[in-house]
């Protein structure tokens, strides 16, 4: 044989006997030459879904190439020896119903398509030509080019999504988190075909990749396939690696990005826990507190009772060595000043009060359903066991997640609130017709000091 096996068990009820039998929840099976593949079979589905997960995304990239990583994904669909062409490799996917698509990050790439279970086989073998066999013809990557170059100018066309890239290059500055992940049109311009191709064989090895497969699917024919179309790939030596990121910052931050808008569009941010810490489930638990559903403090205080926006939300963005939260609101451009003393109140609100504990219960319960509605789905089955195991090198089950959740006490809450709240550690990024900074410095320094 040429692999190892772990099968994780849960013990389920059995309907028909009343006794409890033991049903496989997920398998995972390791090559030798390191690639992973894990599966969560589900009963009562017709589809199946398969995501390749590489990790490797733009914090891999030396500067003089940032955006390889997402430009290497498009060119990738462009065209294999077998399939020569992307209307080709659409076109077997879709013609039996399915889908199928593809994320680039800042730490991991990733490749999926699903399609009705009898056709899983087909879906496997164009994303394994495509991650295996695509050509990068030139005259393709001089095409796609100018297609990035469209996408890179269309986010500065759109201030609600600029926002998010300025604000992770106020708080990392010219570090590769804090670097927008389809670079810019200098780099991009910059790669010829030799560097990416260089890129890609040096960045997808094969301990960096997990096939993940989820739905109406057998864990021995995903094995097989794989063995199949990965088992002969080796390791390239001098892959590229990540340089670690400090959290060095001592003094609130603002940028402003003059525009002449219709709306002000502003993100609030504070470095974080990486998704590494012990602590990430009372990470989590902020973040729910803080913006799970409209039943959420920042939906409630900031759009119901105040009337100050139409959209504000919260997301914490977890890497390996380092965290970033971020508040996002849009405005009316009169009303920015209150937007952001009404945020960073909310935060400081977290900091300095317990959240009430039937709040917190609330929060816990709101986590748990939405965890277990999440994973109806094919494709949410493959991502649940293939992010688990890209990410953290193990797969934990539903329950044992839920157990997690449920642990979280209202002191640790706090506890990290306080940790990570802190005047000096915020940032603002702002657009809009806005000049004077030493205003919104002092709206985040004063608002965390009270």
């Amino acid at each position: 044989m040429s692999h190892v096996t772990d099968v994780s068990e849960v013990t389920v009820a059995a309907a028909s006997a009343g006794t409890a039998v033991t049903t496989p929840l997920y398998h995972k099976t390791t090559l030798r030459n390191g690639v992973r593949v894990v599966t969560g079979p589900m009963i009562g589905v017709r589809s199946a879904s398969l995501i390749f997960y590489y990790n490797v995304g733009s914090r891999y990239e030396r500067p003089e190439i940032a955006g390889v990583s997402h430009f290497l994904e498009h060119m990738l669909f462009k065209g294999t020896e077998r399939r020569p062409d992307a209307r080709m490799i659409s076109e077997e996917i879709e013609r039996v119903g399915g889908m199928l698509n593809a994320a680039t990050g800042r730490e991991s790439t990733s490749y999926w398509a699903k399609a009705p279970s009898t056709h899983f086989a087909l879906a496997f073998d164009v994303l394994a030509d495509m991650l295996r066999g695509s050509v990068i013809d030139q005259t393709e990557l001089d095409k796609e080019r100018k297609v990035i170059f469209e996408e890179i100018r269309s986010v500065q066309d759109m201030p609600e999504e600029l926002v998010h890239d300025v604000i992770d290059e106020v708080v990392w500055g010219d570090h590769e988190v804090g670097r927008e992940i389809a670079g810019s049109e200098k780099t991009v311009g910059s790669i010829s075909r030799d560097g990416m191709i260089d890129f890609w064989r040096r960045n997808y090895r094969p301990d960096r990749l997990v096939v993940a497969a989820g739905g109406d699917v057998r864990h021995e024919e995903v094995v097989a396939l794989t063995e199949g179309a990965f088992g002969d790939l080796a390791a390239i030596d001098a892959p590229d690696v990540v340089t670690p990121a400090v959290v060095d910052q001592t003094s609130a931050r603002v940028r402003l990005v003059a525009r002449e808008t219709e709306q002000a569009h502003l993100c609030v941010a504070f470095p974080a826990l990486p998704y590494t810490s012990e602590r990430r489930y009372v990470q989590s638990t902020i973040e729910a507190v803080l913006s799970s559903g409209m039943s959420s403090r920042l939906f409630q205080e900031i759009r119901e009772k105040r009337g100050l926006v139409y959209s504000v939300y919260g997301y914490f963005r977890p890497y390996a060595d380092v965290g970033q939260g971020v508040v996002y609101a849009g405005t009316d451009l009169e009303r920015v000043e209150e937007t952001i003393e009404a945020i960073v109140a909310e935060l400081r609100k977290l900091r300095d009060e317990p959240v009430p504990a039937d709040e917190l219960e609330g929060t816990k319960t709101l986590r748990k359903g939405r965890l277990l509605m999440g994973l109806e789905d094919s494709r949410s089955v493959a991502s649940w066991v293939g992010g688990q195991e890209a990410t953290y090198g193990e797969i934990k089950t539903p329950e044992e997640v839920m157990a997690e959740i449920e642990a979280v006490t209202v002191e640790q809450v706090q506890e990290l609130a306080a940790e990570l709240l802190r005047p000096e550690r915020l940032s603002l990024a702002l657009i809009g017709p806005y000049q004077d900074e030493a205003t919104y410095l002092g709206l985040l320094n004063d608002g965390l000091k009270r």
